[in-house]
């Protein structure tokens, strides 16, 4: 999949655990987990929203697209 999502290097940059920003953002400690691998079909604008306020980050800075990421998966 092209889409890539980066949300593991942001918990990182901004030294905060993965518990801390679910219970923060409003959402379960096993969908952040899913959103972090990359095995959902898609995210709420408000819950993206609470993610970047946050982690005072835009959403740029946790997903990414890379059209090369398809070719290598085949």
């Amino acid at each position: 999949m092209p889409i890539v999502i980066r949300l593991d290097v942001m918990l990182a940059m901004r030294k905060v655990k993965s518990k801390d920003l679910a219970a923060a953002v409003g959402i379960t400690e096993a969908n952040l987990s899913l959103l972090k691998s990359g095995k959902v079909k898609g995210i709420r604008f408000a819950t993206l929203e609470a993610i970047c306020e946050e982690l005072d980050c835009k959403p740029g800075d946790i997903i990414d697209y890379e059209p090369d990421a398809r070719a290598g998966a085949q």
